[in-house]
């Protein structure tokens, strides 16, 4: 929760990022709360209050997971909604003609983007979605200290490029400092 927020208002991929292991933690504890509340909200260096708070961050949503049917794959409306936002960013940028360097680095990454949208064999919603998927999936592998490819690191590289500067763009927008 502390994190979440923080990463929200700090960098907006990061945050789906961590949402999305959020979403993988609750299940891998099998949506048992007292097992989170043990291993995970009881180790967070903080008062008894914030400690109750991050575990009823928790709880809400295991909640809202059962009540989405996310219990076993797929991710949570509210970040689904963020990606979708992410995405619509996106689009203007690619029309504005004060973002030649994004527009730039979309075509560098544009052949990597429609490899992993072929791999999602139908399952995303549109370009970002599909970034984000080959983004986690390396973040999963390199926690799990599993090899990469070179062609994998390659490909992804242009992916990471221009997630990042969306992330950016988006906060600079958030923040009324963008021109578009």
């Amino acid at each position: 929760m502390i994190i979440a927020r923080q990463k929200k208002r700090e960098n907006i991929a990061e945050y789906i990022l961590y949402m999305w292991q959020i979403e993988d933690l609750i299940r891998a504890y099998e949506f048992d709360i007292n097992e989170i509340d043990k291993n995970i909200v009881q180790r967070y260096e903080q008062p008894a209050p914030v400690k109750e708070e991050i575990k009823n961050w928790y709880e809400g949503l295991i909640d809202l997971m059962k009540e989405e049917q996310k219990t076993k794959i797929g991710h949570l409306q509210f970040i689904q909604n963020t990606v979708n936002d992410l995405y619509e960013f996106h689009l203007v940028l690619l029309k504005s003609t004060e973002q030649l360097d994004y527009i730039d680095l979309y075509n560098k990454a544009k052949a990597g983007i429609v490899e992993l949208i072929n791999k999602s064999k139908g399952t995303v919603e549109n370009e970002i979605e599909a970034c984000f998927n080959g983004l986690y999936g390396l973040l999963m592998l390199r926690m799990q200290q599993k090899t990469i490819s070179p062609d994998t690191i390659s490909a992804l590289s242009s992916v990471t490029q221009l997630i990042g500067l969306l992330s950016k763009n988006y906060k600079l927008d958030e923040d009324g400092k963008l021109e578009l």
